[in-house]
């Protein structure tokens, strides 16, 4: 097992939700830019590092039907599907390092509030550039700890982001749509500055 993926098991096992920075009870934002895409709810949406995240929970109730849920970290997915229940049958679950990641389709809707920050190297960088421009053929919501967002999450170094530095490392394929800065409130009432970018395929 990868050292990144050890880190990853280690805290899903070992932490409850309301003990991790990074639950959301209603993930609004992401909600909020998947639906101005406009798209129908059969679009085919990833949340790429989803993990235990409701938003997986949310869309379903929306009427989204064509769900991927990626996630590093088989313990997350296995809450995830616990938690979901019956309705975990309707989602596609695949338990991958993002960086290799194989996907056998492409989506209309690639979503990743938890993921990108974390890849710090220009190799890893690279990788995921040519994974979305590939394998994304309508929009993106990226959301990364900003410039006065924390350098480190749970533990590990993170990269941090301004929405002209997201542009700059998308726009090969993808032009901005909208981009908004947003605290999120941890469970332990501290706060974290993100920037979400939406895009569009050009």
């Amino acid at each position: 097992m990868g050292e990144n993926k050890q880190h990853w098991e280690t805290v899903y096992e070992t932490k409850t939700p309301e003990q991790v920075s990074w639950t959301q009870e209603t993930p609004q934002t992401s909600l909020d830019f998947i639906q101005s895409f406009g798209l129908s709810k059969s679009a085919k949406i990833i949340d790429v590092g989803g993990g235990d995240s409701n938003l997986v929970d949310c869309l379903i109730e929306k009427g989204y039907d064509n769900i991927t849920v990626l996630d590093i970290s088989g313990k997350a997915i296995e809450r995830a599907k616990k938690r979901l229940g019956d309705k975990s049958n309707k989602i596609t679950w695949i338990e991958s390092d993002i960086t290799q990641f194989v996907p056998e389709t492409s989506y209309d809707i690639w979503h990743d509030r938890a993921t990108f920050h974390f890849l710090i190297d220009n190799k890893q960088i690279n990788t995921y550039k040519t994974l979305v421009n590939n394998h994304v053929s309508g929009f993106m919501c990226i959301g990364t700890f900003s410039k006065n967002g924390p350098l480190k999450c749970s533990g590990l170094e993170i990269k941090q982001y301004t929405s002209d530095s997201l542009l700059d490392t998308f726009n090969e394929s993808f032009e901005l749509t909208k981009s908004i800065i947003e605290d999120h409130k941890t469970p332990f009432d501290t706060f974290q500055n993100f920037v979400f970018c939406g895009f569009k395929r050009k």
